[in-house]
Order: structure tokens, then sequence, then C-alpha cells
């Protein structure tokens, strides 16, 4: 079973067995494909059916509190991606039907909390909170006053390895925050950072990718007998995801090359033949990989010669009435991370999904704070880019005399930004003028600074611009 945990280190785990970064050997003797019958997939109503039990059994997992966070390492929060996707809004789970409990709003808390994810925190605890928080329907850039879950991810950008966040050696790490800036979008559905940003992780990501289409939880850039090693299942389906919500096609090569690699490990089941053998979170996050690409999971290329396809192997493994799934075909009780991965994936998903709009009376689509707390630290996203230099990007921590700020105090608070070295120097340093020159680029002819929040419109730079809570500052240079 694989899971983004809150460790640096990838980990994986079976119900019987505490994981800890295994590698073994594929399973030998996988079943050879024949000729493919027709129309051999799970129908609508099976489809509907393993939705709407789904639902169910997750709504069972739910603390009397209305929490889904059980503490560190591997959490049921999890499970908000796959309600959404499933058409649930985490707004409206309650437990007991008490409204002042629901799960979006006691999520929303713990993330806001100063104390979270812990005195130590990763940069995929971010990255977890992100994905999840937009599926729940809280914006992740404007969880509370203190908390912008963009702006703590882009911390750990790796500036002497741009493209990577958190040790590049934790390749994982990088393909989660891929998922993450690409995925969580703002409310009005757009793109919330540049895409100069995410294409830097996309090459990434791209430079990982083993010799045969797929990938692994570990950096392989640059290491020919790295990269010559046979791929992981679940992290070949995350990848794939990831590049497709950076912006690449599903017919982009590397793409294609991945969904090569995963047909090649199909079985007769319907199960990839994971590291792990046949198994649900597998199969979940492999779907879900084909899901984000716009790559049919139930088409002729993913159905084996005994006519199953992956959705069959996943509602297979889903235990009728009670709508949980088992971890591996073996096994006689469910296991709530392989509910959410097998869940997601049957409904379409890939890594997050768009949340519903609440049903419950009062419930706003989505949950978000709107302005700055005068006096109270915040902290906010900021890529800069003169266009021939690798990008700078960090998060810049500021404490607003107002409800709003001005890009000419988020340029001030840089100098101590995290990473450091985002912005080195201001033309001018003070005023509420046009910024004429920034890190030592000044503007020329039709080549001037801009700036855009939320990558919307870029507009000219200057220092009285006004900056919204949560907003990802974004400045380049050029005409």
């Amino acid at each position: 079973m694989s899971f983004l945990t809150s460790r640096a280190t990838p980990s994986r785990t079976t119900p019987s067995r505490a994981a800890a970064a295994v590698t073994v050997p594929l399973a030998a003797g996988a079943l050879l494909l024949s000729a493919v019958p027709a129309q051999a997939t799970a129908t609508p109503a099976q489809t509907a059916t393993s939705k709407s039990t789904g639902v169910t059994y997750l709504k069972s997992l739910q603390a009397a509190d209305g929490s889904y966070v059980t503490g560190g390492g591997l959490s049921n929060e999890w499970a908000f991606s796959a309600l959404a996707a499933a058409g649930t809004a985490a707004a409206d789970v309650t437990p007991g039907g008490d409204p002042t409990k629901n799960a979006r709003l006691v999520y929303r808390n713990q993330l806001a909390a100063p104390g979270w994810p812990s005195a130590s925190p990763v940069v995929t605890d971010y990255e977890r909170g992100t994905l999840n928080a937009y599926a729940a329907g809280i914006d992740p850039a404007r969880v509370g006053p203190g908390r912008n879950l963009i702006a703590d991810l882009v911390a750990y950008w790796q500036t002497a390895e741009p493209g990577y966040y958190g040790p590049s050696a934790n390749f994982n790490g990088t393909v989660f925050g891929l998922l993450a800036l690409g995925g969580a979008r703002t409310p009005s559905g757009t793109k919330r950072v540049p895409q100069s940003l995410l294409d830097v992780s996309v090459a990434t990501v791209r430079a990982n990718q083993h010799t045969d289409g797929g990938w692994n939880y570990s950096k392989a850039a640059g290491d020919p007998t790295a990269l010559a090693q046979g791929s992981d299942i679940d992290m070949t389906g995350a990848a794939m995801a990831s590049l497709c919500s950076g912006g690449v096609p599903g017919t982009d090569a590397a793409v294609v090359a991945a969904k090569n690699f995963l047909k090649g490990k199909l079985v007769a089941s319907g199960a990839f033949n994971s590291m792990w053998g046949a198994n649900t979170d597998s199969n979940g996050w492999a779907v879900s990989g084909l899901n984000a690409c716009g790559i049919n999971p139930q088409g002729a290329e993913f159905t084996s010669g005994a006519g199953k396809t992956p959705i069959d192997f996943l509602i297979a493994q889903q235990f009728k009435p009670g709508g949980g799934f088992k971890y591996l075909p073996t096994d006689t009780v469910p296991s709530a991370y392989a509910s959410v991965d097998g869940l997601r994936a049957v409904a379409g998903a890939g890594f997050t999904a768009t949340p519903p709009a609440p049903t419950a009376a009062g419930e706003p689509a989505w949950a978000a704070t709107t302005g700055f707390t005068p006096g109270t630290a915040a902290r906010l996203a900021l890529v800069v880019d003169n266009g021939t230099a690798p990008l700078k990007v960090c998060a810049v921590t500021l404490t607003p005399t107002g409800t709003t700020t001005t890009l000419g105090e988020v340029l001030d608070a840089a100098a101590t930004a995290t990473p450091a070295g985002c912005v080195t120097s201001v033309t001018p340093a003070t005023g509420s003028g046009t910024i004429t020159a920034l890190n030592g680029t000044a503007n020329s002819g039709a080549a001037t600074w801009k700036v855009d929040l939320d990558a919307g419109t870029p507009t000219a730079a200057t220092r009285a611009t006004t900056v919204h809570l949560g907003d990802t500052v974004s400045l380049r240079y050029g005409s």
C-alpha cells in the first residue's frame, strides 16, 4: 500500500506490517495478455453503486469530534479527495448530523492551528494539506490569517536544484508539489501559480523518468543506473498525474511511455503487477494517473485477456454492502487507505478533486479568510522571473497593518524570505512608484517588470500595487 505520509522519506504500509521504503523485485510470472474481448468494462450502474457505498464507508470513518485527522503519519484526511470525487462535500459530512462539527470546519481549524503539522514539518505535510484542503472546499492559500499552504509549500523550493521541493533524493516530494500547485486551483477554477513555475518541475519530473517509462519514489535524474531500474506502479501513476496537472497533454511522449509501462503490468484480474502484488492502492494510484491524463482505464488498452479492467479489479475489492475496499484480494476486512484510493479512482479523479457545492443550508461553496488580520504574521508565495536566470521562488512572511498590503511591503519583507535570495534589490526602495529595477535587472524600453496575482492579468509593477491575503505574487520581466 502506498500513501503520501507526513514524513520526508516515502513509506509504505500494509494492514499487517509497518513498512519503511522497502524495495523488492516485481513479482515474476505476470499473466500474459491475449486478444481483448469487446465490451469488457464495469457498467455505469456498477460504478454508481461503488461510489455510493464507498461514500457511506468513508463517512463511517469520521470521529465523534468531526475529524478525519488521526494523528501523525498516515491519516484519513485523504478521504476528502475521494468524497469530492464521488460528489460529496466535506461540509455535508457530520457526526450524528451535528453541523457544528462538519468535516470541513474541523479540518480547517486543524490546518490553521499554529502547532500544525508538527515541530519538524516536511514538505509533504503541506502538499497533503493543500490537496485535501482543496478537495474539502477550503482555499489552500487562505485557510486562516496565518496559514497559506501554497506559501508553506514553496518555502521548500530547492534553489540549488530548481524544480525540486524538499530534498531531491525524496523525489515524491517534488511529484506531490507539482500535483498540489497544478491541481489545487483557485475557487474560480484557474491555476494560482504561473505556468513558468510549473514548467520547471515538469522538466524535473521528465528528467527522473526511467527507461521503462515509469518512476520510483527516489531521485534518478543524472544516474544511468537508477534510470535503468524497474519502476513502481504507484509512483508512475502519481508522476504521470503530476505532469498532466502541470499542463502536459495526455498525448505527450512521457505520458504515453508511462501509459505503456502500466499496460505492460496489467494482469488477468485487471490489477497491475506491483512490487506489492495485486492490491487496491497500487491500482488506485495507477488509475488516478490515467484519469488525470484523460486516459480511459476501461479502454481496450487496459482490458486484459480475461476481459477485466483496473476498474473491474477495484470494484471486486469492495465489500458489499459495506462499501469499504480491502487492500489485498485475500483480506477479510476493509482498509481505510485502500478505500480512499479505490473510491477516488473509481470516481474518475486524479489525486485531488474539485469540491462539489455543499447542500447544507448556509454553507458557502468555499471556506476562506478574505483579508489580513492587522498585526498577525502571514505568508505569501512569491515568484520572480527575469526571463533569463533561474526562477526565484520563496515564501515571504510579513505582518500587515491593514486588511491588505502592498507589493512594496512584500518585496521589502522578501529580504528575509525562505529560501533566501528571492529579492536582493528593489528600485525604488521606498514610496509607491513604478518598480524600475529588481534584482539588478532594470526596465529598458518595452521590457519592464510586471506583476500578476494568482496567475491573473499582468499589470505594471508598482510599489503601491494592492496585494491580498493568500495571493501568489508573480513578477516577470519582459515586453
